[in-house]
């Protein structure tokens, strides 16, 4: 009783409890769809809301645009207009000034015509053309004023030579200063000094072989007189002249003499000759101070060691040319490696064989080109005896070096036959002139004073007769350094007391 009264109280709690549990069950499934309902509508209804605000937005924003458009059209508009006026107003403004161009160009003609009328009508007043017009007027003019532009011409003249000399001066006096430079004394024969008389009949040899032999060894002659202990060796070819000495003081010192000996000792002594130019070429080259020349090139460097100008010798005036233009180069801020290099080289041409045609600065710049030297060297190379105009600071460095080696005191000497001869030269040229009274060339040639007839020449004429005898000189004679023209006009008043 009490069991079965047991399980129908469970029966009934659980039926009770598993209906009370779905009821729950289906109140909260409703509750939780009405609450998912209440909030679509809650999304749904912000999104309309934002949709609404976008879209105000949106359009407020295109408003905005639409009326900036609006006023950038208006702003458009209004400078479209102002460029149409402007274009207008410049138009308007050419035609303007083609109708004044074309009134002026109307104006000038007529100009031109009352001109030709004018100059008509004056020269058959006047019974002369234009050109004679203007010769008289000239001649007038100078007439009356000659005094007054010789003396300003001489001013002018006078402040700028001032000016200039002394700046030059000082460059020049500080190259030359700088300078130890030796005194000529080259010659066309070599005497050799003999140990004994004895010797020159060794030197013959028999019938003569022995001289012919060493005279066609080395092409020089040589001369065997009644000198005392004395044989000279008679060349102008310095370099052979300088052999054929070595060669014979070697078969002196050796003492056996006969053709095969002297063909070897010939040779031997060109030998050492070659590496005596090879080793003057390396000296000079350092002297200088200068880098970057061909083998080839230093070797015919050192070949000026045995070559001459009017005594001078050229290796030693192309090493003074270098260190005065190296120097004159530095005061006026040029190149002075192209300074020294072209002054080294300037003479070059006079080391070949005088076979070649040609000047010797026109021979230089082929042997300069040839060893691939620079374009500036090569120009003064070329332009320092005014072959070509000089177009760089450089190459008047070197022309005017050259002139001041070649010209300064003991550097050159000339035959006494040549020295008379340039001189009459230099007085005849001058007398050629007319109004010359008398003319004297002084200072070993250096300046030609003329004196002329003063009532023939006046001041003027007397500058331009200047010009004209050193233009002359200039074109006929040869001549080395620089001639100073003077002429001179003096008038002497006498009158005696009575």
């Amino acid at each position: 009783m009490n069991i079965l009264v047991i399980a129908l109280t469970a029966v009934g709690s659980i039926c009770i409890g598993g209906g009370a549990g779905f009821y729950a069950k289906q109140y909260l499934a409703q509750k939780a769809t009405a609450d998912l309902e209440t909030k679509q509508k809650e999304i749904i209804l912000d999104a309309k809301n934002e949709a609404i605000k976008i879209k105000e937005k949106a359009k407020k924003e295109e408003e905005e645009r639409q009326k900036y458009l609006k006023e950038l059209e208006g702003t458009l508009r209004r400078k479209e207009e102002n460029i149409d006026r402007r274009t207008d107003a410049i138009e308007t403004e050419r035609r303007n000034i083609a109708t004044k161009e074309k009134e002026a160009e109307e104006i000038r003609v007529k100009l031109k015509e009352l001109e030709s009328q004018e100059l008509e009508v004056l020269e058959k007043v006047a019974k002369m053309n234009k050109d004679a017009a203007k010769t008289l007027l000239l001649e007038m003019t100078e007439k009356e004023f000659g005094g007054e532009l010789v003396r300003q011409i001489k001013s002018q003249k006078a402040a700028a030579r001032e000016e200039a000399d002394t700046y030059a001066k000082e460059m020049i006096a500080t190259a030359i200063g700088r300078i130890a430079a030796e005194q000529t004394a080259e010659s066309t024969v070599s005497p050799i000094a003999l140990p004994s008389e004895e010797m020159k009949g060794r030197i013959i040899g028999k019938e003569g072989r022995n001289i012919q032999a060493f005279e066609k060894a080395t092409g020089v002659d040589v001369v065997i007189d009644d000198t005392p202990d004395t044989v000279i060796l008679s060349s102008f070819d310095p370099v052979r002249r300088h052999v054929a000495k070595l060669a014979l003081e070697m078969l002196i010192a050796d003492g056996r003499i006969h053709p095969t000996k002297i063909e070897e000792t010939v040779e031997k002594a060109k030998n050492e000759i070659n590496k005596q130019i090879k080793e003057a070429g390396e000296q000079a080259i350092f002297e200088v101070g200068v880098a970057g020349i061909h083998p080839d090139l230093v070797k015919l460097i050192g070949r000026l060691k045995f070559r001459t100008s009017y005594g001078q010798n050229i290796l030693r005036h192309s090493i003074e040319v270098a260190h005065i233009s190296g120097m004159l180069a530095s005061e006026l801020g040029a190149d002075v490696n192209i300074a020294k290099k072209g002054a080294l080289l300037h003479d070059i041409g006079k080391a070949v064989n005088h076979e070649i045609p040609g000047s010797h600065a026109q021979i230089g710049v082929d042997i300069a080109k040839k060893y691939g030297v620079s374009p500036d060297v090569i120009h003064c190379i070329e332009a320092h005896h005014e072959d070509i105009d000089a177009k760089t600071v450089e190459a008047i460095v070197v022309k005017s070096a050259d002139a001041i080696s070649g010209a300064r005191p003991g550097a050159r000497r000339e035959s006494l036959e040549a020295y008379i001869k340039r001189l009459t030269e230099l007085e005849n040229l001058a007398n050629t002139f007319p109004g010359v009274l008398k003319s004297y060339a002084i200072q070993a040639g250096r300046e030609v004073r003329i004196i002329v007839k003063p009532e023939e020449i006046d001041d003027l004429n007397a500058l331009r007769m200047a010009k004209d005898i050193a233009k002359k000189i200039e074109q006929d004679l040869q001549y080395p350094g620089v001639i100073k023209v003077n002429v001179i006009r003096e008038i002497r008043a006498t009158e005696f007391a009575k």
